[in-house]
């Protein structure tokens, strides 16, 4: 019987999906492994890969074809059993195994359920687990049984994603539960947003309707859900930046000779990194009736694409130097802007930071991107008159507002990062300690 191919979920907000291209065509042979198609999602263009081996007998869904849902067939692999031209005569099992059924209730002949039971018994007995071979090796490898996963891959088939899900514990299965738990939460928003450019008159107004992208529906439903579902507190401190300015002038000179130079906004996540592990109670996530206490700080950067804005993240940062941050963030934004970010680099993180500084903006304030419990919004440096040493003098300053979801952080502690975070940044020598 042929396998179907179903529209994976590669990325826990993602719904549905855009079929970019085939990289295959019907009658073309496939083995594990082999890429087959490129997925437009949510965040970002992704290759699709074959878990299992036989020859594409079916396409069922074209290329460029947008809003196809997560779980639906888009193509069919037949085996080395199954013939790969027709493809019509599969349904017709199925069609049969489907009216016998009142027989078996009225006479129950041992023979008789056999094609119901079947397939059960091939996943169990011949086949025993449905495995991708990464899956296996990989199971074999860290000594994870593979009778205890859940394949979502196609048909079920236990793919790489679910073995490395397995072994990253209890508080990694906790994490992605409270992760995914904010989109379900979401689905009523999705028609309101959907709805809206319908409800809107034109007045005879010259204008062009433009189609969203995944990722710009994504982000109308996940920042609408997080202003209803997070009640919202705002903290501006403004933070004397000369200091920090003369270290970074200090460091990129030394750093010349390898090739870097360090952003203010390089130095500003480390500053947000450590601030959150000296004030723990803010390096949270609100999961309904418990929260996740993070030991690390995973730093979520705003980067702004053609298609809308993403997340990458700089994982541990406050335990990372300003060079490696400095390294990474350039490549992730690279990666960013051109669609190819892989789902490890921007799902997850503990905070973000948004820097609008570089466009003039001297403050705004950002929204929570759920399911974090807090997102630093940086506004632009500037000469402001400043008191330094009880004297009226010209000091750089720049204005930064901390947005907290209040369920999950109170204000008193969402100020205490405020405070601590503007004296990692006044008294930068911290930084690189």
């Amino acid at each position: 019987m042929p396998i179907e191919l179903k529209m994976p979920a590669l990325s826990p907000t993602m719904e549905e999906g855009t079929l970019a291209r085939w990289l295959v065509k019907e009658g073309d042979s496939v083995s594990s492994g082999d890429l087959i198609a490129e997925i437009e999602t949510d965040k970002a263009t992704m290759e699709f890969e074959a878990v299992d081996e036989g020859v594409i007998s079916k396409i069922m869904v074209a290329e460029g074809t947008d809003g196809v849902k997560v779980g639906t067939v888009i193509a069919l692999i037949a085996g080395e059993e199954d013939d790969a031209a027709p493809v019509k005569p599969v349904a017709a099992p199925v069609a049969k195994a489907a009216a016998p059924a009142p027989k078996v209730e009225v006479a129950a002949p041992p023979p008789t359920p056999a094609p119901v039971s079947a397939p059960v018994s091939a996943a169990s007995a011949d086949e025993r687990i449905k495995a991708s071979p990464l899956a296996k090796r990989l199971a074999a490898e860290r000594g994870i049984d593979l009778a205890t996963l859940t394949g979502t891959g196609p048909g079920g088939r236990i793919v790489k994603e679910d073995v490395d899900a397995a072994g990253s514990g209890t508080a990694s299965a906790v994490q992605a539960t409270a992760s995914q738990a904010p989109v379900a939460a979401a689905a009523p928003v999705a028609p309101t947003v959907a709805a809206a450019p319908a409800a809107i008159p034109d007045f005879g107004i010259p204008h062009e309707v433009v189609k969203l992208s995944n990722m710009r529906k994504t982000i109308a439903r996940r920042l609408t859900q997080s202003m209803q579902e997070a009640p919202h507190i705002y903290l501006t401190v403004d933070i004397r930046l000369d200091a920090l300015l003369k270290l970074r002038g200090e460091l990129n000179a030394s750093l010349e000779s390898r090739g870097v130079k360090l952003s203010v906004n390089d130095m500003l996540i480390k500053a947000l990194a450590l601030a959150l592990i000296q004030v723990p109670k803010c390096n949270v996530s609100f999961a309904g009736d418990t929260m996740l206490q993070y030991s690390r700080a995973d730093i979520s950067v705003a980067v702004s694409i053609p298609t809308g804005l993403i997340t990458p993240i700089i994982v541990d940062a406050a335990n990372k130097s300003l060079s490696t941050i400095s390294t990474e963030i350039s490549a992730l934004a690279a990666k960013a802007k051109d669609g190819k970010l892989q789902p490890h680099e921007y799902q997850g993180g503990t905070a973000s930071i948004s820097n609008m500084g570089m466009m003039g903006i001297k403050h705004f304030t950002a929204v929570i991107n759920p399911p974090q419990a807090m997102i630093m919004a940086i506004g632009a440096g500037e000469k402001r008159p400043y008191v330094v040493d009880d004297a009226l003098a010209i000091a750089t300053v720049m204005s930064a507002t901390g947005s907290f979801d209040h369920r999950a952080i109170d204000g008193a502690d969402g100020a205490e990062l405020m405070k601590v975070f503007k004296e990692l940044v006044e008294k930068p020598l911290g930084l690189v300690a």
